[in-house]
């Protein structure tokens, strides 16, 4: 169980923060709820979310070790590309869903790489590669970042430099 002001992974939101524990009576049935707020939400979102819910991830952050590691995973060249557009897209997001962030990792790196490939000779990404590619990387490298207490912008550019060979 997670406490008050633990930061935590909570699925498509990404990084949030419990903010409180309550209990609350839904369809005649009462249990504890988190009540969260994602750190990326510039409205106020509040999200109420069962404390043993399985159906939805909810995962601490990594520790520096882990994200040093997952940093120096972007010296290698990433995942087989798939030229099926749509294959490709169910395959990656498969690998989102399991909250396994050397994974995802590997998933951003691919996609980072194609979009400097083609960026290169004045093409683009798909737009669901790319769209894919700014949700998972926002909450990578804020996740990293938080780890290695630094900026998102620190990583981004560690990162780059770990796939140029620097």
């Amino acid at each position: 169980m997670y406490n008050i002001g633990d930061l935590i992974i909570y699925s498509a939101h990404g990084i949030c923060e419990i903010d409180d524990i309550c209990e609350k009576t839904v369809l005649g049935k009462t249990r504890k709820y988190y009540v969260l707020h994602p750190l990326e939400n510039n409205q106020q979102l509040t999200i109420h979310a069962p404390v043993n819910n399985d159906k939805v991830v909810m995962q601490e952050l990594i520790n520096k070790e882990e994200a040093i590691e997952i940093l120096d995973s972007f010296k290698d060249p990433g995942l087989k590309w798939n030229d099926n557009a749509n294959k490709r897209f169910n395959e990656f997001t498969k690998i989102v869903k399991t909250g396994n962030r050397k994974e995802i990792a590997k998933v951003v790196n691919t996609l980072m790489r194609k979009r400097i490939e083609l960026e290169r000779i004045d093409k683009q990404l798909y737009q669901k590669d790319e769209t894919l590619l700014n949700d998972v990387q926002n909450t990578l490298f804020k996740e990293l970042s938080i780890s290695l207490d630094t900026s998102d912008k620190a990583i981004h550019e560690m990162v780059l430099k770990k796939m140029s060979g620097e």
